[in-house]
Parts: C-alpha cells; structure tokens; sequence
C-alpha cells in the first residue's frame, strides 16, 4: 500500500486551486466535474500522483463554507527556506498563523499559514521535514 491523496473540502474552487498552485506552487494535476452528484474534483500536487501524495479538493456546489472540526491538525509540507516561503505567502495576502522559528522547546524550525478555507499547513525546514519535529 502507499498513501495516495488528502481530501479537503472546499467553498472556493478557483481560490483554493489559486492558492495551491500560484502560493504554494503545486501543480493542478487534472479536474473533473460531476453533473449529476454536482461536485467537482480538483487534484494539486508536487509531482505526478503516481510517484507521491496529492492533494483533492473536493468543491460541493452551492457549498460556500465548512465546519472543519477540532479532528483535523494541519497539512505538513518541506520548505528549502521557511522564511522566504512566508515572505512569498504574505506578499500573495495569504494568512501566517505562527511565524517561522524553531518549535517551542526544539531546534526544529516550523512556520504555520492557513489555506483560504482556513485548512492549517505546517512548513517545516527542509533539513529537518524528515526527521520529524525534535525537543
């Protein structure tokens, strides 16, 4: 088995494939729109789904908002350079919920930014993403 995709529901569709792929510089893998159920697909990733994980957005019609819950954490994505990737966010006028810096009691560095549903995203330091957080 291998992980294959994250779901999110969104009210948006154009603004959250904007965000995804203009911010967070994803690519808008393919679309599919179902007339008879009256939701449309949209799947954003980093590389071909054959190779790794994507993200679907899932777009109910007549849907414009979500309750999201107290269940769902946050999306985790490696950044090369956390800091310069919120600079670039919030140059888009995207929301940073925790400024970059090292985790509380850590010496990883984390930074937070909030999708346009309000979706949490942890960046993490790339020399770090595949160590997992560290005390």
């Amino acid at each position: 088995m291998r992980f294959l995709h994250t779901m999110l529901r969104v009210g948006d569709l154009d603004r959250s494939i904007k965000f995804y792929t203009e911010v967070l510089g994803m690519t808008l893998l393919r679309k599919h729109d179902n007339e008879e159920y009256k939701y449309t697909l949209a799947f954003v990733g980093y590389g071909d789904e054959s190779e790794q994980a994507v993200i679907e957005l899932t777009y109910n019609w007549g849907t414009d908002s979500y309750d999201l819950g107290s269940a769902f954490g946050h999306i985790a994505l490696g950044a090369d350079d956390i800091y310069a990737t919120c600079e670039t966010i919030r140059a888009a006028d995207g929301k940073i919920s925790r400024e970059p810096g090292p985790v509380l009691g850590g010496s990883t560095e984390i930074a937070f930014v909030e999708d346009p549903d309000g979706y949490k995203i942890e960046l993490i330091q790339a020399k770090a993403a595949s160590a997992g957080l560290k005390g």
